[in-house]
């Protein structure tokens, strides 16, 4: 019997072996009788062959046929004899010898001899007469020779029946030997671990399995026993280690928390102060500190003023509005690349230091201060003072340093958009100075001119002169007149929609009322709509051109055509006299170079022709993939780039 200490697949494989060899053993057996019965059969029917030879050399003897004949049927009877001693295993032919098959066999080939010598002797029919008696003889010979066979055959055949029923047998034997082995290898120490685990279900962590076999089973079951000793030890600690966590999860969820209300907040806030005076409480309240300070630091980190606190004493307060670098715990930029916590104690305080002792006079006893940093600079400074000796995990610090970072995000934000609204005022005066220049400060100049001829003239009773000074200066007032109309309709230009054709059509109807001459507009294609700086840019071009058709043209009709596919252009032709750009003096073209300037700053060209039938003026944008608003899409937005250029980057 296989040993019990023996590993599961080892005992399977012995098993298997002795089975799969009873098997082949039996099977091996059964072919071999078949094999010996198939080659019996064959022998007898090569002995029964051997009656039909005899019988038909005894025709040939009775009939004159020639020698030649008898001596083939001899040979074919010699050919069967041998085969039948010497067998052929290819058919299969085979002889199931004995000594009874083996004496007859030996008579049968010695009455042979003789029969054939003397039937190949006889010299025709008449005298093989004689030798036809021994015929019968020989035949009996050959029957006996076959019966021994036969009985030989069924020997073997009822050893055939004995195999099968020993096969049957074996097979019953083997399938009920593989349900014991499968039950007493497999499915006991299976259901020993399903009783096992049962009792784990039902919270019974004492549950181990019983008595574990040497095998794999019983690895798996030892296994088991471990598992439940340690999940029995763990859950004994299981509450303790829940509450750790759900606490770790609520200082998490809360931080959360903290994070999107600070950064909602700081989106909304629009300027400096009412940013720091509501990001003061909310701080207080997320950290749970007495007093909270925030402090904003000039460019050179000179000095820290104090923006707003909360829950600070107004001796302090008073006190600390502007505080020197360096004058007290707070404000100190040399540690400005992270928090610091600051026990506060009289030992602490240096000699002769008034500030350092508020703080501590007034029962503060921590100070964590929070730099406020956007890179390598320091914007200021947030103080958290508590009355309490404190410890900060790394976690709540860091905490406090990115609310810091976000208020620092949106201080440069805020400084940002200053600039920006700064640098568009200084650009609007700009344009302002040169269209005042161009327009009203020439006519002034001529008229400053017409009114010392007109002194002139008065003072030299010249009528003349006087009465053409006095056309001159109601011309030049008309004319300067118009142009602050036409300054003022040029400043109060807005788009209002994404169709720029409909502000042409505006454009050209307070174009006729002005000038008096009638004005058309023609639009073709489909385009992406103009971002609302390039319509501006765009129309105050437009309004240039008309201006200077109104001016010097003389024309008698004027058309705007819009061309929106595959790029933006826009044409404005007129039938007045026309003019020659190369004889232009600078002075006189100034409106031309304001128009050339406007179509630079929105990356667009500006060309123009000009002759006896009339002026066109080309303003083609570029394509949508080259034009300034996809730059800024990839780009930096507006007020990064202001940002940028203020801190020298």
């Amino acid at each position: 019997m296989v040993s019990a200490r023996w590993p599961l697949a080892s005992k399977l494989f012995v098993t298997g072996c002795a089975l799969l060899a009873a098997a082949l053993a039996s099977i091996g057996l059964t072919l071999w009788v078949s094999w010996q019965l198939e080659g019996g059969a064959a022998a007898v029917n090569e002995a029964g062959r051997m009656r039909m030879q005899t019988y038909r050399f005894v025709l040939l003897l009775q009939a004159p046929e020639p020698a030649a004949a008898r001596l083939e049927a001899a040979e074919a009877m010699d050919a069967s004899l041998e085969l039948l001693r010497s067998g052929d295993p290819a058919r299969p032919l085979m002889v199931p010898w004995n000594d009874d098959t083996r004496a007859r066999f030996d008579e049968l080939r010695r009455r042979w001899t003789v029969l054939r010598a003397q039937w190949l002797a006889a010299p025709g029919a008449g005298a093989a007469a004689p030798a036809l008696a021994e015929v019968d003889n020989f035949v009996q010979r050959i029957d006996g020779f076959v019966g021994d066979i036969e009985q030989q055959l069924s020997q073997r055949t009822a050893v055939l029946r004995g195999v099968q029923f020993a096969l049957v047998a074996l097979a019953i034997g083997a399938t009920v030997a593989s349900f014991y082995i499968g039950h007493l290898f497999v499915l006991e120490p299976l259901q020993r671990l399903k009783r096992a685990v049962a009792r784990f279900g039902e919270h019974d962590f004492a549950a181990r399995v019983e008595q574990p076999s040497a095998d794999e089973f019983g690895d798996v079951g030892q296994a088991f026993n471990a598992m439940a000793a340690h999940l029995q030890a763990l859950y004994a600690q299981l509450e303790a280690k829940v509450e750790e966590k759900t606490a770790r999860l609520e200082i998490k969820r809360r931080r959360l928390a903290a994070l999107y209300e600070v950064s909602a907040f700081i989106a909304r806030a629009d300027a400096l102060q009412p940013l720091a005076e509501g990001f003061a409480p909310l701080l207080r309240r997320i950290a749970q500190a007495d007093a909270v300070v925030v402090r904003w630091s000039d460019e050179d980190n000179q000095r820290y003023l104090m923006l707003a606190s909360e829950g600070l004493p107004d001796a302090i307060a008073a006190g600390e509005q502007c505080l020197p670098t360096g004058g007290c715990h707070c404000g100190q930029p040399a540690h400005g690349a992270k928090s610091r916590v600051i026990p506060i104690a009289p030992a602490d305080v240096p000699a002769g230091s008034k500030d350092a002792l508020r703080c501590g006079a007034h029962g503060f006893r921590t100070l964590l201060s929070v730099p406020v940093r956007l890179h390598a600079r320091v914007l200021g400074e947030i103080d958290l003072l508590f009355r309490e000796p404190r410890a900060f995990a790394g976690e709540e610090r860091s905490l406090y340093d990115t609310l810091a970072s976000h208020l620092a995000a949106r201080i440069e934000a805020l400084r940002a958009a200053e600039l920006q609204r700064e640098a568009a005022v200084a650009g609007e005066r700009s344009l302002l100075a040169q269209e005042l220049h161009d327009s009203i400060a020439q006519s002034l100049a001529f008229l400053k001119i017409q009114v010392a001829l007109l002194k002139k003239g008065w003072r030299q009773n010249d009528a003349a002169t006087v009465e053409r000074s006095l056309g001159e200066l109601e011309s030049g007032v008309q004319e300067s007149y118009a142009d602050v109309r036409e300054l003022l309709l040029h400043f109060r230009t807005r788009t209002r929609s994404e169709d720029i054709v409909s502000a042409l059509r505006q454009t050209l109807s307070k174009f006729e009322l002005q000038a008096h001459v009638p004005a058309q507009l023609h639009s073709v294609g489909h385009g992406v709509p103009l971002p609302a700086d390039v319509q501006i840019q765009v129309l105050h071009i437009v309004q240039e051109a008309l201006s200077n058709v109104r001016k010097h043209a003389h024309a008698s009709a004027v058309s705007v055509h819009v061309q929106q596919a595959p790029v933006w252009r826009f044409e404005v032709r007129d039938d007045g006299c026309g003019f020659d750009a190369d004889a232009l003096r600078p002075a006189t073209h100034v409106g031309l170079a304001i128009m050339r300037e406007r179509a630079e700053r929105i990356g667009a060209t500006l060309q123009w022709r000009s002759g006896t039938g009339g002026t066109c003026v080309v303003l083609t944008l570029p394509a949508p993939a080259t034009s300034p608003l996809a730059e800024d899409i990839d780009g930096p937005s507006p007020p990064a780039r202001l940002a940028d250029q203020a801190a020298g980057r």
